[in-house]
C-alpha cells in the first residue's frame, strides 16, 4: 500500500537475460523438431533418459577438466543451504548421463543406446545462437568400442540435417589418439610453445602446462598462424588409433557422407579420445557449430564405473531451429480442427459432451470462451474462428440444438456447402473432421 492507502503497482519482473521464453506459435516449432528427433531415434533404437538439471559439481569438474571454459568460467555453481553440498546447474548433459547409467548400473547387460532433449545453463555473455539456458539434443552410445557406433551417430547426424532439409552443413573430424599419445603431444606442445612465448595471451601461457592442447582451441587472431604450425596430435598416433579414424571414414565414405580432417579440431571437453568430429556452418556467424562430439572411452571409469567405451554427440536446438527458419516447409501450424460456435449459454453442458466425445478419439477443438458469462455475437464467433487457423466450424445454435444437430460449416473452402449433422452419429462423421481439406 501506499500512503493513500491504494495498492502500491507492483514491479514488472522480467526473464533472467540469456533465458528465453519461447512462445506460441514458436514453440510449435520446437515441438515439430523434438517429433522429427524421437522418430529418428526410434530408428536407430536409440532409448530415452532424463536426468536431472543439477547435478554435484564433482562431477563436472572431474569429467570435463579442471582447465577448460565451462569449469573455469561459465558453470552456475552454489553452495546448497541445507546441507553444504557444492552443486551445479548442468552446462552439459554427457557427465550427468554417464553418472546415471554408473549409478544405475546400466551397462550390466550389455551396451546402451541412449538420447536426451533439455536445457543445459553457461554462464556466458548471451549473442544469436548462445544462451546462458540453452537446449540440447543428445544421442551416446556407451559400451562399444568399434569405429561402425562412431560412424552410426554420425551418419544419424546427418540423416537429421536430411530430414530438415538443412544444407550447407560440413563435417570437420579429427583424431585426438589415446592417453598415451597424447601425452606425447603434450611434451611436444610445450616445448613448442615455451619457444614462442613472447607471442602467447595471458590465457595461454595459464594454460600452457596445465593443459596444453586448449592452446589449439584458441580464438585469439594473433596466435592463428603460431597454432598453425604447433606440432599435430596425428603425427604421434600409432597405427591402431590411425586404424580407428580409417574405418570410420570408410564408412562414412560409403553412404555418401563427406568429411573434412581438421587436425585443430580438440573439443571443448577434456574426456574425448579417438574420434572427434562437428557439424558446422557459414549460415550464423560465430556461432557456426551445430552439433558437435566425439569418443569418450575413459569418462565412464572416470565418474567412478567400470572402465567402458563410449561416444555421443549433442546438437544445439537454437542453431538448428535458427537455420530452419529458411525453411518455409518447417513451418508447423498448430491449428484446431474444429472451432465451436455456441450461441447460448444454456447449450454449453450438452455442446460440452459432444466436444469431449470428438477429443476422445483425436480430433482437435477450440470452444469459444465467452470471458464474461455471456456469448459473443455470431460474427464475432465467426472471426475468432476463422483467426484460429481452424478448417471447420461446428455451430451449436437454436435450430441446431431443437433437433439434436450441429452445423458443420468449412472455413477454408467457400465452395463446399455447410452440411448438417445427427449429433446422436458423431462417432460417424467425427473423423472426416480430421481429414478434410
Amino acid at each position: 500500500m501506499n500512503q493513500s492507502g491504494a495498492p502500491r503497482k507492483a514491479e514488472r519482473l522480467v526473464a533472467v537475460k540469456g533465458m528465453n521464453d519461447i512462445l506460441p506459435p514458436e514453440s510449435a516449432r520446437w515441438e515439430a523438431l523434438e517429433a522429427c528427433v524421437r522418430t529418428l531415434m526410434r530408428r536407430y533404437a536409440y532409448e530415452s533418459i532424463r536426468t536431472p538439471i543439477v547435478e554435484p559439481t564433482a562431477l563436472f569438474v572431474r569429467g570435463l577438466g579442471e582447465v577448460t571454459d565451462i569449469v573455469e568460467k561459465e558453470m552456475y555453481s552454489f553452495e546448497d543451504r541445507l546441507n553444504g553440498e557444492h552443486l551445479t546447474l548442468r552446462p552439459e548433459n554427457t557427465a550427468g548421463l554417464v553418472r546415471a547409467v554408473v549409478e544405475h548400473n546400466l551397462l550390466y547387460n550389455g551396451g546402451k543406446r541412449l538420447f536426451y532433449i533439455g536445457p543445459m545453463f553457461r554462464h556466458e555473455r548471451p549473442q544469436r545462437g548462445r544462451y546462458r539456458q540453452f537446449y540440447q539434443i543428445g544421442a551416446e552410445a556407451l559400451g562399444f568400442a568399434g569405429p561402425e557406433i562412431d560412424a552410426e551417430l554420425i551418419l544419424m547426424a546427418h540423416s537429421l540435417w536430411k530430414i530438415l532439409g538443412i544444407q550447407g552443413v560440413q563435417l570437420q573430424i579429427n583424431n585426438l589418439g589415446q592417453p598415451d599419445e597424447r601425452k606425447l603431444h603434450r611434451a611436444a606442445l610445450i616445448d613448442y610453445f615455451e619457444k614462442n612465448a613472447d607471442a602467447l595471451d595471458t590465457d595461454s601461457l595459464r594454460r600452457l602446462h596445465l593443459n596444453p592442447l586448449r592452446l589449439l582451441d584458441s580464438k585469439n587472431p594473433q596466435m592463428q598462424a603460431l597454432i598453425e604450425a604447433a606440432p599435430r596430435l596425428m603425427d604421434f598416433q600409432g597405427e591402431k588409433s590411425r586404424a580407428h579414424l580409417d574405418a570410420v571414414l570408410a564408412i562414412l565414405g560409403a553412404n555418401g557422407v563427406d568429411s573434412v580432417i581438421n587436425p585443430r579440431l580438440v573439443r571443448g571437453m577434456d574426456y574425448y579420445n579417438l574420434t572427434v568430429f562437428e557439424f558446422v556452418t557459414t549460415d550464423l556467424g560465430s556461432q557456426g557449430t551445430i552439433c558437435g562430439g566425439g569418443r569418450y572411452d575413459y569418462l565412464v571409469e572416470e565418474v567412478g564405473g567400470k572402465a567402458a567405451p563410449a561416444v555421443g554427440w549433442a546438437i544445439g536446438m537454437e542453431r538448428v531451429l535458427e537455420l530452419l527458419k529458411a525453411q518455409p516447409a518447417f513451418a508447423p501450424v498448430q491449428a484446431p480442427d474444429v472451432f465451436a460456435i455456441v450461441t447460448d449459454m444454456a447449450f454449453l453442458p450438452r455442446v460440452c459432451v459432444v466436444l469431449e466425445q470428438l477429443r476422445s478419439i483425436g480430433v482437435a477443438v477450440q470452444l469459444h470462451a465467452s470471458g464474461d458469462g455471456a456469448m459473443a455475437s455470431m460474427k464475432s464467433q465467426f472471426k475468432k474462428a476463422d483467426a484460429s487457423g481452424a478448417r471447420n466450424a461446428l455451430v451449436f445454435g437454436a435450430d441446431e440444438m431443437a433437433h439434436d444437430s450441429v452445423t458443420l460449416k468449412h472455413l477454408r473452402d467457400a465452395t463446399v456447402a455447410q452440411r448438417t449433422l445427427p449429433l446422436a452419429q458423431w462417432a460417424q462423421w467425427a473423423e472426416s473432421l480430421q481429414s478434410a481439406a
